[in-house]
């Protein structure tokens, strides 16, 4: 045997003639390149808390960047990291209980940002497509992975679970499609539901593999099983969305408190998966779906968990499970090259198969049925999480950690190449008007304008929602955010305090915006007057979009004289946005875009369209179109895949009959003129606001063309 203990001076094993196996154990010992000079001085391995989380730290830095310089997945070079740094490597650091902490902590993190990509309106669009190929790219994976692993002489329980494995994947290049804008996709759509049906699956039969392992697969096991999930299931979906939302109305405000309900729901539906006996990972996949609906993509506090999730979490629960792989039985049990060899081939061939099968039924495309593919064989989140939970509790050993780590690596590698390849080549037919099933379909964003928005900021209990409205738009177009304040100077001197309140005011709206890295510019202003400011602003800013809030009445002052409001409407060419928030805009359930025949046939519904579309995708609300006309109106395909009714009667008796808790209601202002004693919006919205004072509302006023 031979001690760890630090030597002084250069102990190569190639300096003397040493027997192989000795020469394999001195290279592969946990403490060898500590026995080196140049490590002498590093601990075996270090326990100061301070300089285990600089190394980590250290690592989660270096290791991403060196491996994105050549090309491969800052995921790979985590995992290659954590081989070198742990216990198998350079043995620098030990997993011990903090590392195995860190690990979970970023194991549920993972499956509950994969949970947040998820979103079951793709799944009921496109159901029985995605329930085909989420069957088929689960079930041909469990067979041939089944059969291949006991063929090499694994037993059945461990052959299943690995097969399992091969059967989850995980969309590491769904960035690649977003950024060619095919998400809209009928081939993304059936992929991602697909993704959803498949990873439900295999985590179940994790579940069952640990139980059988246990001894405890019995009838009863079964009996209770199958009501709990269900119960669990149902009360997860159903009650967090209805938790959230009185959360976030009543704490809508503290953002800091927001990001810590949603860490608290994820590790408490983690946490009752675990009492009633099912995988803590599973709850963290629900709770990220059933919070999906009320966090907006592009919002501050969606930016903020993947900023945390993607940074330090995650990284952590990579850094950790490298260090479970042992590279010396590469040399020691040569029978690691078969398992690793096996795993690639069979992870590869069986994720191609139903891409392939799946996609030639729906007569998609070659290069469709590649896109699939490349998003699909990708391993990475459901494996690490299964075979980590499968390691721990000895139903497999290091050989198959290893052969794992190596599928991950290769199907990390291929994914992104794949799908970048096939991707481009749908683009490239796209651009030149190829007319085929598989043409991919603009999104509403990419045909918009790059939107320029001025936002007024004047009052703190508004600010915040007139600011997400205009960062959803904003960052949906890659456009930019112009918050202004004024002050006028129609008083004589401005007093330093209302200069300090005005700073504080746009630093707010500035904070929020670069929390969701948007490009912003805040804009402190003196003027006359508060509505000749922002149409100075905005011809000078060169926006093509005004949000304004509003009280939801008009006194006769304003009706005879013109408010703020009025004189901005009426003056301006671009787009305003009236908007009245009685509740946080991320609580949105449902937009209820209402119109009249008159609105429906003018040339400016379009550009409302495609606006209300925007907002309704980046809030993950239902959009629901409610047409009031005297008469018919025949509908054209601009309604195409939207629900609408069609009603008669009085519009505004219509809309209060139709309209439900947590829907945002959309309406249209057009024209140029204004009737003297009533208000420039019209009648209608008032009448609305003053009947249903609960109601959120955004008015869109367009001139004519």
């Amino acid at each position: 045997m031979f001690s760890c203990g630090r030597v002084i001076g250069v102990a190569l094993p190639f300096a003397l003639p040493l027997p192989k196996k000795l020469f394999q154990h001195l290279l592969f010992t946990p403490c060898f390149m500590n026995n080196l000079y140049l490590f002498s001085f590093l601990p075996n391995p270090i326990t100061d808390p301070v300089a285990v989380f600089l190394i980590m730290m250290g690592v989660l830095l270096i290791a991403p960047i060196l491996f994105e310089k050549i090309k491969l997945p800052g995921i790979v070079g985590l995992i290659v990291a954590g081989i070198i740094v742990g216990p198998y490597g350079l043995g620098l650091l030990e997993r011990d209980k903090t590392i195995i902490l860190f690990g979970t902590v970023g194991l549920l993190f993972l499956m509950f940002m994969a949970g947040l990509e998820t979103s079951l309106d793709d799944l009921k669009e496109n159901g029985d497509k995605a329930t085909i190929f989420g069957i088929s790219t689960f079930a041909i994976p469990m067979i041939l992975g089944t059969v291949a692993m006991s063929l090499i002489g694994y037993d059945i329980l461990a052959s299943i679970l690995v097969a399992s494995c091969f059967a989850s994947h995980t969309l590491l290049s769904l960035p690649i499609v977003s950024k060619r804008g095919l998400m809209r996709s009928k081939m993304m759509t059936v992929t991602l539901g697909g993704t959803l049906i498949v990873n439900i699956l295999a985590l179940l039969v994790l579940t069952i593999v640990v139980r059988a392992n246990e001894g405890d697969l019995t009838l009863g096991f079964w009996l209770y099983l199958i009501p709990s999930l269900i119960i669990y299931t149902f009360a997860t979906l159903l009650g967090v969305p209805k938790l959230g939302r009185w959360f976030f109305r009543t704490f809508g405000r503290d953002e800091g408190a927001e990001f810590t309900f949603v860490v608290l729901t994820l590790f408490l539906v983690s946490y009752v998966a675990r009492l009633i006996e099912i995988e803590p990972i599973i709850g963290a996949f629900l709770a990220g779906i059933s919070i999906r609906p009320l966090i907006p993509p592009l919002s501050p506090l969606m930016n903020r968990i993947q900023f945390i999730g993607n940074t330090l979490f995650i990284p952590l629960f990579l850094l950790s499970v490298g260090m479970l792989v042992n590279p010396a039985t590469l040399i020691q049990e040569p029978r690691s090259f078969l398992v690793s060899g096996v795993m690639i081939g069979v992870a590869i061939v069986a994720k191609f198969i139903p891409a392939w099968g799946v996609g030639k039924y729906f007569k998609y495309s070659f290069p469709n049925i590649m896109v699939m593919f490349g998003l699909s064989v990708a391993q990475a989140a459901s494996t690490l999480a299964a075979i980590t939970v499968a390691f721990n509790i000895d139903l497999v050993d290091e050989l198959t950690v290893n052969g794992t780590i190596a599928m991950i690596l290769v199907t990390c590698i291929v994914s992104p190449w794949v799908t970048t390849k096939w991707a481009d080549q749908i683009k490239m037919a796209e651009s030149s008007s190829s007319a085929s099933d598989s043409t991919m379909e603009k999104s509403e964003e990419e045909k918009s304008p790059m939107y320029r928005v001025v936002v007024p900021v004047a009052n703190p209990n508004t600010e915040d929602n007139l600011l997400n409205l205009a960062l959803l738009l904003v960052n949906a177009t890659k456009g930019k955010l112009f918050p202004l304040h004024i002050l006028t100077d129609t008083n004589g001197i401005i007093s330093q305090g209302e200069k300090i309140r005005q700073a504080q005011l746009l630093e707010t709206a500035e904070m929020i915006a670069h929390a969701t890295a948007t490009e912003v510019q805040s804009i402190a202003r003196i003027d006359s007057s508060i509505d000749q400011g922002i149409l100075h602003v905005y011809q000078e800013c060169d926006a093509n979009i005004i949000i304004c809030g509003w009280k939801g009445f008009s006194t006769y002052k304003d009706n005879f004289f013109g408010g703020i409001i009025d004189n901005v409407i009426q003056k301006s060419p671009v787009p305003v946005l009236i908007t009245r928030f009685t509740e946080p805009i991320k609580t949105t359930k449902r937009i209820v875009f209402a119109i009249s025949d008159f609105q429906y046939n003018s040339p400016s519904f379009e550009e409302a369209l495609t606006l209300t579309k925007i907002l309704a995708n980046q809030l993950n609300a239902n959009l629901h179109i409610l047409l009031i006309s005297a008469s018919g109106v025949v509908i054209d395909n601009r309604l195409m895949g939207i629900s609408f009714q069609q009603l008669k009667g009085n519009f505004s008796r219509r809309v209060l009959q139709e309209i439900q808790p947590d829907d945002l209601l959309v309406l249209m202002s057009i024209g140029d003129h204004k009737v003297v004693g009533t208000p420039t919006l019209g009648t209608i919205p008032e009448s609305i606001a003053r009947n249903y004072r609960g109601v959120s509302m955004m008015i869109i006023c367009l001139k004519t063309h």
